[in-house]
């Protein structure tokens, strides 16, 4: 039996910790159960998901579809298009959600539910493949079923017997391993996770810095030779608190902040040029970068801003600029 460290031992006498104690045990048992069972059906089964050029529709009854639909969306978060169908909307037109290229996922704990039956009908009409998860193997679904994943006889962790726990659990573990290894078959990345997941923390973790740089006319631009008043008036302008300088070629050679511009006051501030006080090589970043390293790169820096280039031949062309708040904005942080 498996021992979960999160109970304090002078507790563990408690009736109802001790009850949490034998279910958290029994699942997990039950998970450890199915990797005996791995095998030939289950790496069929991956070719099958792998080789299915439309979406691969996942249907289930009851606690089986609250499972089935998780799996169905971690499929699709995970680079495998997905769908869940409920099995009773479908005997009522959703059956046209289900095409020819797609691939059906069936869950039934019985493998006897009869709420399956016209979808299981449909996929034999149309030569859909199926793979069923099931505890039965000589089940309906099982027989009717392309590829059967069979989940090991261990008991629910209900006193009673009856509520589905221990069946669910091993059914959404097997749905995170057949996810999970498509991932690694199509080499997913977390770029490519990243365009799936634009929004909340995760969005912001992998927002790049081309998604929220200036571009264009709202770069701060000048000629490296250009006069103080010329530096003057587009730093107020394009109120990014610098502005860069570019040779003849277009690429960036220095930097003068607004900092720089308090520092040099005096009675001939005006009749200098920008060479005279600018930052020569000023660090730069790559549009490729992540926000949150961009962010970090400004910050151990001790600069509100840097300009995101792009290197030809040695030399760095502006492609962007970063501000610090651009960051903040854009929930980085």
């Amino acid at each position: 039996m498996v021992t979960l460290p999160f109970v304090h031992p002078k507790e563990e006498s408690h009736p109802d910790l001790h009850e949490a104690l034998r279910v958290l045990n029994l699942e997990s048992r039950a998970i450890q159960e199915i990797t005996k069972i791995l095998g030939a059906s289950f790496l069929e089964s991956l070719d099958l998901l792998e080789r299915t050029e439309g979406r691969v529709i996942v249907s289930g009854m009851g606690k089986s579809g609250h499972i089935g639909y998780k799996i169905s969306a971690t499929f699709a978060s995970t680079g495998t298009p997905s769908s869940f169908v409920h099995p009773a909307e479908a005997s009522h037109g959703d059956l046209g959600m289900i095409t020819g290229k797609d691939t059906l996922l069936i869950l039934s704990n019985s493998g006897e539910t009869s709420e399956l039956s016209d979808i299981i009908a449909y996929a034999r009409r149309y030569h859909i493949p199926v793979i069923a998860i099931t505890k039965k193997k000589e089940s309906t679904l099982a027989e009717m079923a392309s590829v059967c994943l069979v989940l090991p006889e261990v008991d629910e962790a209900c006193p009673l017997g009856l509520a589905p726990t221990t069946s669910t659990t091993m059914a959404l573990a097997l749905g995170d391993a057949l996810a999970v290894c498509l991932l690694k078959r199509r080499d997913f990345s977390a770029e490519d996770f990243g365009k799936l997941h634009p929004g909340g923390k995760l969005g912001q973790k992998l927002l790049r810095v081309e998604k929220i740089m200036h571009v264009g006319d709202k770069m701060p631009l000048l000629p490296y030779s250009s006069s103080m008043q010329e530096v003057i008036v587009i730093m107020s302008e394009k109120a990014l608190g610098c502005t860069g300088f570019v040779d003849e070629s277009g690429a960036l050679i220095g930097l003068i902040t607004d900092g720089d511009l308090r520092r040099h006051m005096s009675e001939t501030f005006l009749s200098q040029k920008s060479q005279d006080i600018m930052t020569y090589h000023p660090k730069s970043i790559s549009a490729s970068m992540l926000a949150e390293e961009a962010l970090a790169f400004m910050t151990e820096n001790g600069i509100t801003n840097v300009f995101v280039t792009e290197e030809k031949n040695g030399k760095h062309f502006p492609v962007g600029i970063l501000h610090l708040h651009d960051c903040l904005r854009a929930g980085v942080s």
